[in-house]
């Protein structure tokens, strides 16, 4: 056992030492608090479930919000790789698949090589399959075969390399309005929480699936009301994000990772608002100047 591991009362070494994750804003955590209280998100949630059986756990958090695959791997991989960590989340591709000029063995092509950079150096990697878009955003439809595209080719990527999947892709709850934000393209507070339990669940087999549970039902917009919905969804939130996309922005212009560096899991700092949780959670972010709405 190394000097990082920690016996467990039953006497099972810790796996998990170091705790680096990859990837967007999604595993920045937007949606779960905000840029003032600060943001947890999945990642952070992860990070806690870990720190629970391990409290010398260290943990970063390189994600960036708007970051496309390829910026992914040419900003992140080399500073994760350095920190040594023995667990890495990567997750990324939704921004890509939104793009005109979409290219699924590209944007596959990027995550399999930080697939093999990681499991080459004995670091286990998890990684996730996404929702159909279309059953969250109407309009969205016509990138099915993009997100099936894209899931088969991460799943294809992570088989040659050993890495996990989280199969979110497989269950209902993943396109429950509930589980998203108003803007449709975020986690709310309870799918980053849903997300953490289904990652933890992929490393630690035999864990509660509660999180595989369908919300309880509730009545659904039809008609007129449907059609209404949908005109103030693109009206406060695809109108923004196409104009930032025809002037060349991206909401994470100008931004830095809130968790840059390997440190231990702190005391929960809750974002206002957001219902009590039971795992430790790390330090908030600190504010930075906005930069454009959500991606």
């Amino acid at each position: 056992m190394s000097s990082d591991e920690q016996p467990e009362p039953s006497g099972m070494s810790v796996p998990y030492a170091r705790y680096v994750a990859l990837g967007d804003s999604q595993t920045e955590g937007l949606g779960d608090g905000d840029d003032i209280a600060g943001l947890r998100g999945w990642a952070d949630r992860l990070a806690e479930h870990l720190a629970a059986a391990n409290p010398r756990l260290e943990y970063a958090n390189l994600a960036v919000r708007g970051r496309l695959a390829g910026q992914v791997r040419a900003e992140q991989l080399a500073p994760a790789l350095a920190m040594r960590p023995d667990l890495v989340t990567v997750v990324a591709g939704v921004n890509d698949l939104m793009r005109p000029k979409f290219d699924v063995v590209e944007v596959v092509g990027h995550l399999e090589a930080m697939f093999a950079a990681f499991t080459a150096t004995g670091a286990r990697v998890v990684t996730v399959t996404f929702p159909d878009m279309g059953k969250v955003v109407p309009l969205a439809r016509p990138l099915r075969p993009r997100v099936y595209a894209l899931n088969a080719g991460i799943r294809a990527a992570a088989a040659r390399h050993g890495a996990a999947v989280v199969e979110t892709a497989a269950h209902a709850f993943a396109v429950d309005p509930r589980i998203w934000t108003a803007d449709r393209l975020h986690l709310s507070p309870l799918g980053h929480e849903r997300f953490a339990a289904a990652a933890h669940a992929v490393l630690l087999p035999g864990a509660d699936d509660a999180w595989t549970h369908p919300l309880p039902p509730q009545p659904a917009l039809a008609g007129w009301l449907a059609a209404k919905a949908e005109l103030r969804w693109a009206a406060a939130h695809l109108g923004p994000w196409l104009g930032r996309r025809l002037r060349g922005r991206s909401s994470g212009d100008g931004r830095t990772a809130k968790r840059p560096r390997l440190l231990a899991v702190g005391p929960v700092v809750r974002p206002a608002g957001l219902a009590p949780q039971s795992p430790p959670q790390s330090p908030p972010v600190r504010p930075r100047p906005p930069a454009g709405e959500a991606t």
